[in-house]
């Protein structure tokens, strides 16, 4: 594990940003940006297209490791160049600490939540992240109802593969998203807050983890969640909110930083301008800067 990495996300003043729309997910993230399907042929196009969007993202002047500590990444961005350096070397080296989306998406729904499909290829993954100088990875599940069961099963299916990437000396964010729209949000939300205690208190002194987690409707739900000495840091997902939105609650809860994927990217097109494109990124970067370094009373 890289110490100056660990230690700029433990304790830098920022934000990590989510550029790992993948699979199903990158016809929308290209329609948001102005691309539409008939303007690729196949998967291959497609993700190039991606590509191109995110390496626009990241070597934009406003990308800077002043403000972004930490930026997710798709495998074929890692796999991928910028500027003739592999996506997490171009990073690393502007100060920005690369991760790995690993997950290959949801289970059908079951028991009020949806677990992470099987990952059989994970190791041979980890090994390839490895290679590549990444510092951590994240995962998703789903929570949609109050379901103890479900909730339990989907925290106990994070840690055991947390255990296995850790293994691998690199720092898992576990994130089982609590859906903006569930009813009992906020008794799921205290619920599960308990149900991760739980399971950090069993991790070993040496075994650190992130956690991505909804923003909360009770204000610093997840406050002794950030405190305990197995987190590195708490970061809260976007999930739907408009960036406005997901701003300003952020800013009422002083345990977390953003690391929203949508709320980041919504207002770039492949249309615009490179100044007006910088311009708006900059803009927008400021603003979830702003929204977790800077926070108010609720």
């Amino acid at each position: 594990m890289n110490q100056e990495q660990f230690d700029k996300i433990k304790n830098g003043k920022g934000f990590i940003a989510a550029l790992d729309q993948s699979g199903g997910s990158t016809p929308k993230a290209l329609l948001g940006y102005g691309v539409e399907e008939d303007q690729y042929q196949n998967d291959d196009e497609m993700f190039q297209l991606v590509h191109d969007m995110r390496t626009r993202i990241v070597t934009s002047p406003s990308f800077t490791s002043d403000k972004v500590l930490g930026a997710i990444l798709f495998e074929q961005t890692m796999d991928r160049e910028v500027e003739g350096k592999h996506t997490g070397d171009y990073l690393a080296d502007k100060g920005i600490v690369p991760f790995l989306k690993i997950d290959k998406g949801l289970a059908e729904q079951k028991d009020g939540v949806q677990l992470m499909k099987p990952m059989p290829e994970l190791e041979e993954l980890l090994a390839r992240a490895n290679d590549h100088k990444i510092f951590g990875t994240k995962m998703r599940s789903n929570i949609l109802e109050f379901n103890k069961e479900g909730i339990d099963k989907v925290v106990e299916q994070q840690f055991d593969v947390a255990k296995q990437i850790i293994a691998r000396d690199l720092v898992p964010i576990i994130e089982p998203e609590v859906n903006i729209n569930a009813e009992n949000k906020a008794e799921i939300e205290a619920y599960l807050a308990d149900v991760i205690k739980a399971h950090l208190d069993e991790l070993k002194e040496d075994q650190y983890v992130m956690l991505k987690l909804t923003i909360p409707t009770n204000v610093n739900q997840y406050e002794a969640l950030a405190n305990h000495p197995n987190v590195i840091r708490v970061v809260a997902l976007s999930g739907g909110y408009s960036r406005e939105h997901a701003n300003e609650v952020l800013k009422t809860n002083h345990n977390l930083i953003a690391s929203f994927s949508r709320a980041l990217i919504n207002d770039l097109r492949v249309s615009q301008s490179d100044e007006e494109f910088d311009k708006i990124l900059g803009a927008t970067i400021d603003s979830i800067y702003d929204a977790s370094v800077n926070k108010v009373e609720a």
